[in-house]
């Protein structure tokens, strides 16, 4: 796809049915900073389960503004399980290399 037609797609996107599905844009960010700020306050560095409860945070602050969309909730959960995959990854590396969860 060439470039110029990707920015139309994504001018008609943000203009039309996103506006329609996610509400005011400046409203909706504004939901996703509060609940990424609050979630950051205390993380020195991102792991992969950080990454993945953001998008989480994301899809629940979708949920907020904008038309219902059952898609927000299914990416939700999708989104809890990718978390929680990451996380026993990183506690079996970790175990793997000698460290305990509490180390």
């Amino acid at each position: 796809m060439p470039a110029l037609e990707a920015l139309e797609k994504a001018a008609e996107l943000v203009g039309g049915d996103r506006a329609e599905a996610y509400g005011d844009i400046y409203q909706n960010h504004k939901n996703i900073a509060m609940l990424w700020n609050g979630y950051l306050c205390n993380i020195d560095e991102l792991k992969p389960e950080d990454v993945a409860n953001l998008m989480e945070l994301m899809k629940i602050a979708r949920r907020k503004t904008g038309e219902f969309n059952a898609d927000n909730y299914v990416d939700g959960a999708g989104y809890s399980g990718v978390a929680l995959e990451c996380r026993e990854q990183e506690d079996n590396f970790n175990q793997s290399l000698g460290f305990s969860e509490d180390s």
